[in-house]
């Protein structure tokens, strides 16, 4: 069914009787429940720590819905920002929430909604920020940067204070790195990188020490491999799988969310569906750790 809030139409359309569903499933693959339908694209969902509502991307906005699908979905106020991409995190007590915008920078405002403060700096050569994590103190934010020093475009993973002040810049390199998330223990910044590709595209899950040392390679396949989220008990991952030769993170793919343990091990299939970019951008694990959020593009032909 076509979605009833007046969701602005901006950015990617879908394609003619494509939808998307705002699903929950459980970690083993069972319990798959559509929440909510749209006929926009809606991405991007985050569970509140308290459980009781989902938070996603429409249109360049944030709405929230009632994590048990009763209701329809309400506009947050972001104040001036319009523009806001698919990435954004809550604070670990869920009072803050941090968002990236098209404009380039990262903003907190309260999760009720309210006047956006800026985190960002601004910087001597292009430097545009796309918000992944948040540490478990709530603390630092991790982003990636896609930014031009004059050396050609490169996306290098960085760590902010969430109210503010100095970059900390974790990589240095010319090949694409994506997502970085704290684990639960602060031990650990989970990411997908192309530093370990033979060919260009062939992106794989990593991790790191918090200073960008102690680099450990988690998936070794020929799929493409982006966005590790961590459960918040620290005992599970969640990433998605695109097929062979995927080039970036796309829209409209043949997609599989796969499960492995934090240090790489017991990998497996959790879900297949058409999907892709906005599918699980964010952190979307429920506070129970056994159930997660995602959205599939499916088209009804």
């Amino acid at each position: 069914m076509p979605s009833r809030p007046n969701f602005v139409r901006r950015g990617r359309s879908l394609a003619p009787g494509q939808v998307s569903e705002l699903t929950i499933i459980d970690i083993d693959g069972t319990g798959r429940q559509v929440l909510f339908t749209a006929g926009e694209v809606i991405e991007a969902p985050n569970w509140t720590p308290d459980g009781a509502t989902l938070i996603f991307n429409a249109g360049g906005e944030l709405w929230r819905i009632a994590a048990d699908g009763w209701g329809e979905p309400e506009l947050i106020d972001t104040g001036h920002l319009r523009d806001l991409n698919n990435d954004h995190v809550l604070s670990p007590d869920g009072a803050t929430l941090y968002v990236s915008s098209d404009d380039g920078h990262i903003y907190a405002l309260p999760v009720t909604g309210g006047t956006p403060r800026r985190v960002s700096n601004q910087h001597d050569h292009p430097h545009h920020h796309y918000l992944h994590g948040i540490s478990p103190d709530g603390g630092t934010l991790s982003y990636v940067a896609v930014e031009n020093r004059g050396q050609g475009r490169q996306v290098n993973i960085f760590t902010i204070p969430a109210a503010g002040g100095p970059d900390t810049r974790l990589s240095d390199v010319a090949y694409p790195n994506d997502g970085p998330e704290y684990s639960p223990d602060g031990n650990w910044i989970y990411f997908n990188s192309e530093r370990a590709a033979a060919r260009p595209g062939h992106a794989q899950c990593f991790r790191m020490k918090p200073d960008g040392t102690g680099i450990e390679q988690l998936t070794f396949d020929e799929r493409v491999n982006w966005f590790p989220h961590l459960s918040p008990d620290g005992q599970s991952i969640v990433y998605i799988s695109y097929p062979e030769g995927t080039i970036g993170h796309p829209p409209d793919k043949d997609v599989i969310l796969r499960f492995m343990r934090p240090d790489g091990s017991g990998r497996r299939d959790v879900v297949a569906f058409f999907g892709g970019q906005g599918t699980i951008n964010v952190n979307s694990w429920a506070p129970d750790s056994r159930r997660f959020a995602f959205v599939a593009y499916p088209v009804n032909r």
